[in-house]
């Protein structure tokens, strides 16, 4: 049975959010937005380690229904390309330009923002069209199930018998399916590239010692090597986000509202699982490539803004690779959002249209 408490918790991240954007104040413009991104974040981050195991429990719940196949949308593209290296926009064609000299491409994304999925979705199929060999990876598949991810992509079993097994996000069929059928009709691999949930569940709630528990088979579902440093720049910043989330609208925190220091080292610690087991994922599969390939990793934007997270984790092991990362970031209005906030936080920024709600 799904615990109770954490449903709560989840569905308290979730409102979170727009509760606290449109509660302006006097707040400036500028000071707003990057309230509001920071926001997302915190969000992000604890939904992801707090449904793993609800998700088990949907998972277990019964067979998953087949998707609908759905194209991208054919609306005029409501995202703006900029360089926060230069402060100026940037053209498609320009940074398809800079990506086709990448060894690796990170897209960090905000999961649940459906013009950065279409942006996503055209800057893969933009890579299509530079003729080097590619392969797609994705946080949201985790490697237990990359054999039926495989059986699929050859063609030996139904969407529907991959779905069953793949245990896919909610938003699969718009997000990432069309990521995924992209790279099958090119004949690209695929690799779920994520530690399984479960495994980062059993680590948030029990610490690094719950990898002891593992059997030999399962070891391999995370990472030969895992790296946490508690005292590094990204570190502070994911305690930063979890602080951020903690007191709201940036009051001062009432008793109870911040999470214990030692769940939230907890919560840090199983990120650096997810990140160290997505790093060796995509040097593994970049390994296993043509010599030429380029491996495009979708992943949230946290776990590779500011070139830290999974991008540091690749650079450890592979310090000569050329990576270049994108970060999406929604905003009221693409055409208007100021560069400058972001200097340092990726090599291209995507501002996004923001959903109206």
């Amino acid at each position: 049975m799904c615990h109770v408490r954490l449903i709560v918790m989840v569905r308290a991240l979730m409102s979170l959010n727009l509760r606290d954007y449109y509660r302006p104040k006097m707040r400036t413009r500028r000071s707003l937005y990057r309230h509001h991104r920071t926001l997302i974040n915190a969000r992000s981050i604890m939904i992801a380690v707090l449904t793993y195991p609800l998700a088990a429990c949907v998972a277990a719940g019964g067979n998953t229904a087949p998707v609908p196949s759905l194209a991208p949308s054919s609306a005029p593209p409501g995202y703006r390309i900029v360089s926060p290296t230069t402060r100026s926009d940037v053209t498609p064609p320009q940074m398809l330009t800079r990506l086709s000299h990448a060894d690796v491409l990170f897209f960090g994304e905000q999961h649940d923002d459906p013009e950065t999925h279409r942006a996503e979705y055209e800057t893969l199929a933009s890579i299509a069209s530079l003729g080097r060999p590619v392969v797609l990876s994705l946080e949201m598949l985790e490697r237990d199930v990359q054999p039926a991810l495989d059986n699929y992509l050859a063609g030996k079993t139904t969407e529907a018998e991959f779905l069953a097994r793949a245990r896919p996000w909610p938003n699969y069929a718009t997000a990432y399916r069309p990521l995924v059928e992209l790279a099958r009709t090119h004949h690209w691999p695929v690799i779920a590239a994520n530690v399984p949930r479960p495994l980062a569940s059993a680590v948030a709630r029990r610490g690094i010692t719950a990898l002891d528990t593992l059997t030999p088979t399962e070891h391999l579902n995370a990472a030969r090597r895992i790296i946490c440093p508690l005292n590094d720049d990204y570190h502070a910043r994911f305690m930063n986000e979890m602080h951020a989330h903690s007191t709201g609208s940036g009051g001062a925190a009432e008793p109870g509202d911040s999470l214990p220091a030692a769940m939230a080292e907890r919560f840090y610690v199983a990120q650096c699982v997810k990140d160290e087991t997505m790093a060796e994922s995509i040097v593994n599969a970049k390994h296993a490539a043509p010599r030429n390939a380029i491996v495009v990793h979708f992943t949230g934007a946290f776990h590779s803004d500011y070139s830290q997270g999974t991008v540091e984790r690749i650079k450890r092991r592979e310090p000569s690779w050329n990576i270049v990362v994108i970060s999406a970031i929604p905003v009221p209005d693409p055409s208007t959002a100021p560069i400058a906030p972001e200097s340092g936080i990726a090599d291209f920024v995507i501002f996004t249209k923001q959903p109206s709600h």
